[in-house]
């Protein structure tokens, strides 16, 4: 992360660092480049992100990044954001990640409106192409759950009827 934050700083744009304190204080990280945001928990720090960005871009990583790309994911499906998951499948690292999203939204366990936030480039230049292109096409059904109330002792009907 801290190469990439460095990088962009340096070519002119705006870097914004949101970090848990507990990593910050244990020195997990380097020298923080533009602006820097601590926050209490790793939950706190994804929603900061969420307030904070246009679009979600994750680089080849490990467990973390995971993690993120679906906390995210999920929240899109649940209709709490409209933002696309970009993946920038350096040298096909995310290939078999986007397999097994194809394989899930097959067998219909994702449905075709969630597997289409997750856009797939293998260069910068084609991925900023296809951000700059994605719209978002909200699930009719999740697109009546309104998150701005909070919870509601209105329940909604949902149809949860399962199709084999």
């Amino acid at each position: 992360m801290g190469c990439v934050s460095t990088a962009t700083y340096v070519g002119g744009s705006q870097v914004l660092g949101i970090i848990p304190t507990a990593l910050a204080e244990g020195n997990f990280i380097g020298k923080i480049v533009g602006e820097g945001l601590q926050v209490p928990t790793m939950q706190d720090r994804i929603s900061k992100m969420l307030e904070n960005s246009d679009t979600f871009i994750a680089l080849p990583g490990g467990i973390g990044t995971l993690e993120e790309i679906f906390q995210i994911a999920s929240w899109a499906q649940l209709n709490i954001h409209h933002r696309p998951i970009g993946m920038l499948n350096v040298d096909g690292f995310f290939n078999k990640l986007l397999s097994f999203l194809d394989q899930a939204r097959e067998e219909n366990f994702i449905p075709h409106l969630a597997r289409q936030i997750f856009i797939s480039a293998s260069t910068t230049e084609e991925m900023i192409d296809k951000l700059e292109d994605f719209v978002y096409k909200p699930d009719p059904v999740v697109a009546q759950i309104d998150w701005s109330k909070g919870s509601s002792s209105k329940k909604r009907k949902m149809d949860l009827s399962l199709h084999l």
